[in-house]
């Protein structure tokens, strides 16, 4: 079988996620100013950055397995560090944790649709999949496609695997049926759905193991066939 080409630059071997790491995170949530982190920054670079590079390329060959369409590329997947405070109240510089999320390759940007995420920060690791921000015209065809294929949605929301994983499906709701469907169709609950994602936060020490890949690597694989239920719906 062939696989699409990951990129080959070269990121060390994935050994855990430092815990000097978690502490930059920690000490950046108390200094949240541009003067720290000037001072500070190579920290970032050498116990933040480069280790979660590190974890992103480790997880390029278990992706090849379950979901090769994606792109797992320790530049592109990762978020930067810089907020974006154009609109916002808090206009801390710095985001405190460090987080990749994974979407199939050579989408658009902000048309991605269903993809997996990934956070570190002091106290809590998350892992998740779906898609948290859909848009308009995405959120109608996700609803068509459980509307339509409601068997099979089914059957995926209720995977005895993916509910010891994660649990219920999560994400915002209608308060009523969305327009277009009876308020009494069989799947009104599940249409009232604005986003449609899981999700499970573990203890912070789980990230300072190597072990660490292989369990988001299951977590992202017991996810995928509701990740491409969503996809599928949404193209």
């Amino acid at each position: 079988m062939n696989h699409p080409k990951f990129d080959l630059e070269f990121y060390p071997p994935f050994e855990g996620f430092p815990r000097r790491g978690v502490t930059f995170l920690r000490q950046l949530k108390r200094n949240n100013r541009k003067e720290w982190f000037s001072k500070h920054k190579d920290n970032y670079e050498t116990y933040v950055k480069l280790p979660f590079q590190s974890l992103i390329a480790s997880l390029q060959t278990p992706f090849r397995e379950f979901a090769p369409e994606f792109d797992v590329n320790p530049k592109r997947s990762m978020f930067r560090i810089y907020r974006d405070v154009r609109f916002s109240k808090d206009k801390s510089p710095y985001k405190t944790h460090v987080a990749a999320h994974f979407v199939v390759r050579g989408k658009p940007k902000g048309t991605e649709g269903s993809g997996y995420y990934l956070h570190i920060e002091p106290g809590e690791v998350f892992v998740g999949a779906g898609i948290y921000m859909p848009l308009g015209e995405q959120v109608k065809k996700i609803r068509a496609g459980i509307a339509n294929r409601d068997s099979e949605f089914l059957r995926l929301v209720r995977d005895p695997r993916l509910r010891r994983m994660f649990g219920e499906l999560e994400g915002d709701q209608l308060r009523r049926v969305p327009q277009g469907y009876g308020a009494d169709h069989p799947m009104a609950d599940w249409l009232r759905y604005k986003q449609f994602f899981v999700g499970i936060s573990w203890p912070v020490s789980r990230c300072y193991s190597p072990r660490f890949t292989r369990e988001i690597a299951r977590a992202f694989a017991t996810a995928t066939p509701l990740v491409r239920f969503l996809n599928n719906a949404i193209s």
